[in-house]
């Protein structure tokens, strides 16, 4: 559902450099990554986004028509409107570090560190960042798509656990 009128006026006439479009219902806004906290605070404490959904991230390495490499993706709900709002911040290498949100959201903490153990963005800010799915060994951030399909042999580094081991 379009996310109220309102809200996405106050929010370009308070931030420069928001874009905002909509697609089959949904409202989605872009803000630049210096922007991304205040922009979410924002939503928040005086429009109501009292929940976060998820927090994900897209690589758009050889995409058609991208000129940025990440995209990290904020899904953001107002459970008393029943608003939802899609809040994107684009990033490229060398500098892929964003504030953490954890101080806005409290369930941020877990969804960033999978962000970070899978794309490798940074949360600075963050209070426990480190990989959460994958050993501390592994190099490499598995969802980026300049990784290989099979890996690059990081499996045979790790020590093999077995049932009667844990």
């Amino acid at each position: 559902m379009l996310t109220r009128p309102a809200v996405i006026t106050a929010l370009t006439q308070q931030f420069a450099g928001l874009t905002v479009s909509e697609f089959r219902g949904d409202t989605r806004l872009v803000a630049p990554r210096e922007q991304a906290f205040a922009v979410l605070e924002q939503l928040k404490f005086a429009h109501g986004f009292d929940l976060l959904v998820d927090v994900t991230c897209v690589d758009y390495l050889n995409a058609r028509e991208a000129t940025d490499r990440f995209g990290l993706v904020y899904l953001l709900a107002n459970t008393v409107e029943n608003d939802r709002l899609t809040v994107r911040v684009f990033l490229n290498e060398p500098e892929l570090t964003v504030p953490s949100m954890v101080p806005l959201w409290e369930g941020a903490n877990w969804l960033e560190r999978e962000v970070y153990d899978m794309f490798g963005i940074t949360f600075a800010g963050h209070p426990d960042l480190r990989r959460i799915l994958l050993p501390d060994e592994f190099a490499a951030y598995p969802l980026r798509k300049d990784y290989p399909l099979r890996g690059r042999g990081e499996r045979h580094n790790f020590p093999v656990l077995r049932r009667d081991q844990a």
